[in-house]
């Protein structure tokens, strides 16, 4: 073997001579393995023996380009070329250095250059697609890719590729058009029924998207990426156990994941199933530590079983891995409450709004926890932010009053709640959870009456 004897001369500081294939083939056998400096090697070893390959120059050629050494790659293709005038692999060469310059259009004016001398043309196509894709120019690179198709149906980087280039284009109706085509062509591709099956789930058709994956999975039954989808697709039907029949065969063909574990935790938890859920929600930490969002999944769990102080265990591990998500603070707000740990619940309610949280509940719960610590002024503040954004909520303006009226400010106190009871009656019953001694005041009870008469 031509690799073996090779090395064998390095060891012993012999000399063997090879002919030029065979210095090909070792180069190229370094080249794959990314043993580079050794590629160099032959290279030089090659050129010494046979000073004209042509083949053996392009090597070198490749080599430049991946030391990034450009304009010497370029001196040593524009001899070459004298040499070998039609040879495409120095067009090939010529591109990739273009490319690299992220002159795209040079290197697509070579490639088609290329075209002209190449006997197979399918690499060129399939370069001329990448080229456009640089561009944005998603017509001519879905063009390309189909000539790589046409040459090769079985040509699954090309597919993926056209795929990518009309989704990029929002153009699931014709990615269907065109795999239906494609799999009368060639109907025993799990490929192509795989990405067919995902323009009719982006698109919401679950029922069409269901027999694609299972077609997929059919041709091969090892097909992780079809089960992945088909438990998807399951999963959006509401059929759960199902689902998780299909999410459990990817950890049996290969090292689970905690999105595996992940998804048949959720599946779990729509069954109503808390302790399994748990159970997977852990297996997925376990296996991504870094997955923020199953901490905030067992934090759901545990804060509704009530385990609160596992719950803030949680919702901690979740903040430290992503310490800029509001929905994280927001729950590490609720947690903190029902801890009774209000001082920590108020600073993470407090970061919620850093961050652009703007939910009305959020906004009732800090101001509920501000007039439960007497921080009056406090609340009366959040009020006014609160309500810069929701106008005339009763769920404010019964606040507004109990506020008002705590602070000694009558007028605004009567205001805010004949505007209260205006707006939604029903919920006075509010304030006989938040403000019971208030209510003893008579002028506000008189208040309350008269406007129950008017009801």
């Amino acid at each position: 073997m031509p690799v073996s004897k090779f090395e064998s001369m390095l060891k012993t500081n012999s000399v063997f001579f090879f002919d030029s294939a065979d210095f090909e083939t070792i180069i190229d056998h370094y080249l794959t393995i990314g043993k580079h400096a050794l590629a160099k090697k032959a290279v030089k070893l090659g050129l010494d023996q046979h000073p004209t390959s042509v083949p053996l120059k392009l090597l070198q050629v490749e080599l430049m380009i991946f030391e990034g050494t450009f304009s010497t790659a370029t001196k040593l293709l524009a001899e070459i070329e004298s040499i070998a005038p039609n040879n495409d692999e120095v067009f090939l060469q010529k591109a990739i250095i273009y490319s690299k310059d992220k002159k795209h259009n040079e290197a697509i004016n070579v490639l088609r250059k290329a075209l002209d001398f190449s006997e197979d043309p399918q690499e060129i196509w399939a370069m001329l697609g990448m080229e456009y894709i640089y561009l944005e120019d998603y017509q001519n690179a879905k063009q390309s890719f189909k000539e790589c198709i046409a040459l090769d149906i079985e040509d699954y980087a090309s597919l993926y590729n056209l795929m990518y280039c009309i989704d990029m284009e929002g153009g699931c109706e014709e990615a269907i058009v065109y795999l239906n085509n494609y799999l009368e062509k060639n109907p025993y591709s799990e490929i192509a029924w795989h990405q067919l099956g995902i323009q009719y789930y982006d698109l919401g058709i679950y029922k069409e998207a269901l027999p694609c994956f299972e077609y997929a999975v059919l041709i091969d039954d090892t097909f992780i990426g079809g089960y992945f989808e088909k438990a998807k697709t399951l999963e959006k039907q509401a059929k759960y156990h199902e689902a998780i029949v299909n999410y459990t065969i990817t950890t049996e063909l290969d090292d689970p994941t905690a999105y595996a574990y992940f998804r048949i935790g959720e599946c779990y938890q729509k069954l109503g199933n808390s302790k399994a859920s748990f159970d997977f929600f852990k297996k997925a930490v376990h296996e991504d530590p870094l997955l923020d969002k199953a901490w905030m999944k067992l934090t759901d769990v545990c804060y509704i079983e009530k385990e609160y102080n596992k719950a803030l265990y949680y919702i901690n591990k979740a903040l430290q891995i992503d310490p800029q998500n509001a929905l994280f603070w927001r729950k590490s707000g609720e947690v903190n409450q029902k801890l009774s740990l209000y001082e920590d619940a108020v600073i993470s309610l407090y970061k919620y709004f850093e961050l652009d949280g703007k939910e009305i509940d959020v906004y009732v719960t800090l101001i509920d926890i501000l007039i439960e610590q007497s921080e009056i002024h406090e609340a009366l503040e959040v009020l006014h932010n609160a309500s810069n954004i929701y106008k005339d909520f009763a769920e404010l303006e019964y606040r507004f009053f109990g506020v008002y009226q705590m602070l000694e400010k009558n007028n605004l106190a009567k205001f805010h709640l004949q505007k209260a009871l205006a707006i939604d009656y029903e919920y006075s019953f509010i304030l006989e959870e938040l403000f019971p001694i208030l209510l003893q005041d008579q002028k506000f009870v008189q208040v309350i009456s008269e406007f129950k008469k008017t009801v």
